[in-house]
């Protein structure tokens, strides 16, 4: 088991219910577009992993506090009427096998 401090992004479209209500179709390809084109690529660059998404949201780990605040900031520029972030610092288990 390996223990280390993780830096954790949590991510939601804003107001995705709504948008949901008026434009289903539209509001799932515009998500899609923005998790191809901005977030997926950001994340990578920022050596970061997507562990967890759930509808219009997802959870995102990097190895240090750096690449977390230099992903938020990116994010804020670009995205920030689109998708609301959290971030937390952390400690992350994972077992080896």
């Amino acid at each position: 088991m390996e223990r280390r401090l993780a830096a954790i992004v949590a991510a939601d479209m804003v107001g995705f219910s709504s948008q949901m209500q008026r434009d289903e179709t539209g509001t799932l390809a515009r998500l899609k577009r923005v998790r191809a084109e901005i977030i997926d690529p950001q994340i990578s660059i920022n050596r970061g992993r997507i562990f967890k998404t759930m509808g219009d949201g997802f959870l995102a780990e990097f190895a240090v506090q750096l690449m977390r605040s230099m992903l938020q900031l990116l994010f804020k520029r670009r995205l920030q009427r689109i998708i609301r972030l959290k971030t937390m610092i952390s400690s992350a288990i994972s077992a080896s096998a």
